[in-house]
C-alpha cells in the first residue's frame, strides 16, 4: 500500500536517491550529483512543509517537490521536480500526489501553483490540464557546444559579485520578457556565489549584462540597455560568459517563444534548439 506524506523529515540524499531513480530514463539526460541537486533545490526555493512523497515500506517512490515565494506579487508554490520510480508507474501515484499537494497548497493559502512541461511530454501534460493547469506560455531552450563559439569580444566586460537587490530595477529594465522561475532575481540570489556577472558600462550607463553558473554553463540571464542595442554588446557578454565557466556546454533555459530578437540572436552566436516547454499555471 502507499503511503502518501509530507518530505519536512526526509533526508536530501533520500530524496537524491529517489529523483536519480525517477528520472533515470527521462528524455533528457539529467546529471544532477547531490551537491548539484542541493543547489537546484535551494536555487528554486524548495520548501519541504508543502512537497510531498508517495512511500512504500517507507521506501520513498514518487515524490513532488515544490518551492514557495512571492511572484508577481501572489503566494506562488512552484513545481521543482515530480517524479515516480519507474516500476511504480501507472498506478495513479502522481495523480494522487498532485491531488494531495494541491489541497495542501489550499490549506498553505497559496494563491497559484507553477510548473513547466517539456511539449513532448505527453503524458504529464495531458495529466496537467485534466488537474485544470492552463498554458501561460511556451519556452525554448537552446545549447552551444564551447568549441563551436567564436565571436570576438570587442567591448571591455566586468564582473562584479552579484546584483545587490537595490540594483535589480535597473537590470530588469533591459528585459524583453519575464524571466521563468529558475531565472529569476529570486532564484538567482539564493545561490548567488555560484554565478559569474558580467556587465558592460558605455560613458558610465550600465549597456548590458549576462549571468552564468560557473560550474554547469547555465546562462540565467543576459539583457541589453535599449539603447545600445546593435552595437555587439550581446555577442560581447556571451563571449565573457562562456570564458567564465567551466562547462563544455553552454545552455540558456526559458527564452519566451514570443521574444523573437533574441532568438534570432541565439540562432546567431550558434546556439541550437534543444527543446521546448510549455509554462502552466494553476489557480488555487
Amino acid at each position: 500500500m502507499i503511503d502518501y506524506n509530507l518530505l519536512k523529515n526526509v533526508e536530501i540524499k533520500t530524496i537524491h536517491n529517489a529523483f536519480v531513480n525517477a528520472f533515470s530514463d527521462y528524455q533528457v539526460k539529467i546529471d544532477l550529483p547531490l551537491v548539484k541537486f542541493q543547489n537546484m533545490l535551494t536555487r528554486r526555493g524548495y520548501t519541504p512543509k508543502i512537497s510531498m512523497g508517495a512511500f512504500d515500506n517507507n521506501e520513498l517512490v514518487g515524490f513532488v517537490l515544490n518551492g514557495l515565494r512571492n511572484y508577481n506579487g501572489k503566494l506562488t508554490a512552484y513545481d521543482v521536480g515530480t517524479g515516480v520510480a519507474g516500476s511504480y508507474r501507472k498506478q495513479g501515484i502522481t495523480s494522487n500526489l498532485i491531488k494531495q499537494v494541491k489541497k495542501l497548497l489550499v490549506e498553505s493559502e497559496v494563491s497559484q501553483y507553477q510548473l513547466e512541461v517539456i511539449k513532448t511530454n505527453t503524458s504529464a501534460f495531458e495529466l496537467y490540464k485534466k488537474s485544470n493547469f492552463e498554458i501561460v506560455r511556451e519556452l525554448e531552450c537552446f545549447i552551444l557546444n564551447k568549441s563551436s563559439f567564436s565571436a570576438s569580444q570587442i567591448y571591455d566586460v566586468k564582473h562584479i559579485d552579484k546584483i545587490h537587490p537595490r540594483d535589480w530595477k535597473e537590470f530588469c529594465e533591459f528585459w524583453d520578457f519575464n524571466p521563468s522561475w529558475q531565472n529569476s532575481a529570486d532564484s538567482i540570489n539564493a545561490v548567488h556565489d555560484l554565478f559569474c556577472y558580467s556587465v558592460i558600462y558605455i560613458d558610465n550607463t550600465l549597456a548590458g549584462y549576462g549571468i552564468i553558473e560557473r560550474k554547469t554553463g547555465d546562462i540565467a540571464q543576459i539583457a541589453v540597455n535599449k539603447n545600445f542595442r546593435r552595437k555587439g554588446i550581446a555577442a560581447s557578454i556571451i563571449a565573457d560568459l562562456i570564458n567564465n565557466t567551466e562547462s563544455d556546454k553552454i545552455a540558456i533555459l526559458n527564452v519566451d517563444s514570443e521574444c523573437s530578437s533574441l532568438i534570432s540572436f541565439l540562432y546567431e552566436m550558434g546556439f541550437e534548439h534543444h527543446l521546448g516547454q510549455y509554462e502552466m499555471m494553476l489557480t488555487l
